[in-house]
């Protein structure tokens, strides 16, 4: 991924898409997308996706299909670790603390405990080091 891979608010729901379905043409995301767009718009999004390094294309019959570069779980590391270094002053604690505030009457018991677990787990591993 470039570092001028900043996305766009439509880039984004592009490709979640492409994510979502592993790969898509652009009438798959023309078809997944809530509000649809017409399919040169969507072809000129797949362009400068691919001119900024977040997907390459295939050509498969008569169609392109095209691909994410990165696993979203990187490219989801790398947004969040932006979020944190812009809104949080690069405090992991303070975003981790924002998320609780924001969705403490939608967290379970279990997803609590399961959070437990992972600093119970962090700390282990800090340990060893």
């Amino acid at each position: 991924m470039t570092k001028a891979s900043k996305l766009s608010r439509r880039e984004r729901q592009i490709m979640d898409v492409i994510y979502r379905l592993e790969s898509a043409s652009a009438k798959d995301i023309q078809v997944s997308l809530e509000d649809s767009l017409s399919d040169s718009s969507i072809r000129t999004f797949l362009r400068k996706l691919e001119e900024k390094g977040h997907i390459l294309h295939k050509e498969i019959g008569m169609k392109y299909v095209y691909y994410p570069v990165v696993k979203r779980e990187r490219a989801s590391a790398s947004a969040l670790s932006n979020v944190v270094s812009t809104f949080f002053s690069n405090s992991p604690l303070q975003a981790v603390n924002s998320l609780l505030d924001m969705s403490m009457d939608d967290i379970s018991e279990e997803e609590i405990k399961r959070l437990e677990k992972l600093i119970r787990d962090k700390k282990q591993e800090l340990k060893k080091k």
